[in-house]
């Protein structure tokens, strides 16, 4: 199995997954088994996770930076919906030009360290 093809298989079943645990909570929920509310407020960990399956494995740099993007912005959401740290929508936007400006310096190292795969196929195919 090559890298591009596992990581492939490892993004598919992560959603697979993912809708599996949503579907049973609704189904739960639904069957007046269990009360979905109380787990609702968790919902942007799941962006987590997801930018988290992004970030790991052969990752072009453009799917690391999105991944970044993906971890940040849900547990900023995770924060402001808890009020973790006296955030609000209000007051924590300048977090979103710290991490634009982290991206902007991290950048050269992430292409350095994910080259694009679409690139190496293309140099392989000339070799």
């Amino acid at each position: 199995m090559s890298s591009d093809n596992g990581y492939t298989t490892r993004k598919q079943m992560l959603w697979g997954l993912v809708l599996i645990a949503v579907g049973t909570i609704f189904l739960l929920d639904r069957m007046d088994i269990a009360d979905a509310s109380s787990i609702w407020h968790y919902w942007p960990l799941l962006l987590v996770v997801v930018g988290i399956n992004q970030t790991i494995g052969y990752p072009s740099a453009r799917e690391f930076r999105s991944g970044l993007w993906t971890i940040f912005i849900g547990l900023w959401l995770f924060a402001v919906f808890e009020n973790l740290f006296g955030l609000t929508f209000r007051n924590s936007w300048p977090l979103f030009l710290l991490m634009a400006g982290l991206q902007l310096v991290l950048a050269p190292v992430i292409a350095r360290r994910f080259p694009d795969s679409a690139r190496i196929s293309k140099e392989k195919d000339h070799a």
